[in-house]
């Protein structure tokens, strides 16, 4: 900690960053529900997720699945049962494990999920509009060295 910066200007500025934070987290729940709405009425966030996770992935198995989302195997299972009765979510036998099945989206979840995004797209592109390169560029350093534990370097 640098001199100039004092203990409790530290507080201050931590206390500010954490409810920017939470600004965002907010904001961000919002879309997820709204999305989660758009593919399906009535669609839970966690479902929209589980969706949005099974799409970044291409193929990928239900414990797979459930440990990049950080969440119980089994309540991961009766979701990608709920996407499949919604026809977005399709299993197929995982040619490396017998035991195990591949999820994908079906072309109708494509189809739902590029619905879902597209009043979505472009806003963070359409908010940083003024902003400069380097400005964009220097937040995302931050938030990565926020994210990993590291110290941002200069």
């Amino acid at each position: 900690m640098a001199e100039s910066e004092s203990s409790e200007a530290r507080a201050v500025a931590v206390r500010a960053l954490e409810a920017e934070f939470s600004e965002l987290i907010t904001n961000f729940r919002r879309v997820l529900l709204e999305n989660a709405n758009r593919v399906s009425p009535g669609m839970l966030p966690g479902a929209y997720k589980t969706l949005t996770t099974i799409a970044r992935c291409e193929q990928v198995t239900v414990s797979t699945l459930a440990e990049r989302m950080l969440s119980d195997k089994g309540q991961v299972s009766r979701t990608v049962r709920e996407l499949e009765g919604l026809g977005l979510v399709e299993r197929s036998a995982d040619p490396s494990d017998g035991r195990s099945f591949l999820l994908r989206l079906t072309p109708h979840g494509e189809e739902r999920l590029a619905q879902a995004r597209l009043p979505q797209e472009g806003l963070l592109m359409t908010t940083l509009t003024d902003w400069s390169v380097a400005d964009i560029d220097n937040l995302t350093h931050l938030l990565h060295a926020l994210v990993s534990g590291a110290t941002p370097t200069r």
